[in-house]
């Protein structure tokens, strides 16, 4: 797999777990298997595809773990953004939520 691959896949996982989080109003916690993959495509579009074993040295080569405290979120233009850095008031809650 390519480097392009691994980034496809974090973000396809972070795009689904907040617009799950989106809905609920509330932080959930998302599980992403270790034996899938998850994608976001050039459209926009989400997808997941189950994963072997015999790739596995290819898709880490290049890949980068996500650093703790990290954000992901769709933009107003659809853009898949993420931030590190603050996002949770003192109280734990969410800095940019309703009011």
């Amino acid at each position: 797999m390519t480097r392009r691959s691994t980034k496809t896949l974090l973000v396809a996982a972070a795009v689904s777990v907040f617009a799950t989080a989106a809905c609920a109003q509330a932080a959930t916690p998302w599980v992403l298997s270790p034996d899938m993959g998850y994608g976001y495509d050039k459209d926009g579009k989400t997808f997941s595809y189950k994963m072997g074993t015999d790739n596995a040295a290819s898709l880490l080569k290049g890949a980068r773990k996500v650093p703790k405290g990290t954000l992901f979120f769709i933009g107003h233009n659809g853009q898949l953004y993420m931030r590190t850095g603050p996002y949770l008031e003192g109280d734990g809650k969410f800095m940019f939520g309703p009011n």
